[in-house]
């Protein structure tokens, strides 16, 4: 019989997780989520702008897209979608370099959403490589900065449906 060993289990130290308390209801923030045509004006860093060339956002689908970085360098992204729940739950697999998992959590709190992301390395010296050569410390807040500005304004034309 084999047994858990329960630190491999416990990923805190290995974890990049940002939560935040949107100021837009869930149908809204879930479907510039999870549609190209939003998903490509505010994914990225501040000064990151993206080309998508694939988005299957289904069950083992799969997300190909360029972020074109305000230096003139592109990188190339590929994601496995892995669990869907609509309104509720993205997980997805982030399977060219740096290599993670991901889980975006979505919780209606009347008019507003809570929005938790948590991305899962490897090892804690991968997430500690990836912070220092991608920012991606800084570039998660700076993403979710950008999608709060998006949301505030398509919240009008939302309403209006």
């Amino acid at each position: 019989m084999q047994t858990i060993n329960k630190t491999n289990l416990d990923t805190s130290n290995r974890e990049l997780v940002i939560s935040r308390t949107l100021n837009a209801p869930i149908q809204l923030v879930w479907e510039v989520w999870t549609q190209p045509t939003h998903i490509k004006n505010w994914w990225g860093p501040t000064g990151f702008s993206n080309t998508i060339d694939t988005m299957e956002f289904k069950e083992g689908g799969e997300w190909n897209f360029v972020m074109h970085g305000p230096d003139g360098k592109n990188y190339i992204n590929r994601i496995i979608y892995i669990e869907i729940i609509e309104l509720t739950l993205i997980r997805y697999k982030h399977v060219s370099f740096p290599y993670f998992n991901a889980e975006i959590r979505f919780t209606a709190q009347g008019q507003k959403t809570h929005l938790e992301w948590k991305m899962v390395f490897d090892s804690e010296e991968e997430l500690k490589n990836t912070i220092k050569t991608f920012k991606a410390d800084e570039g998660l807040k700076e993403n979710l900065i950008k999608l709060e500005s998006y949301l505030k304004q398509h919240l009008i034309s939302f309403e209006s449906k």
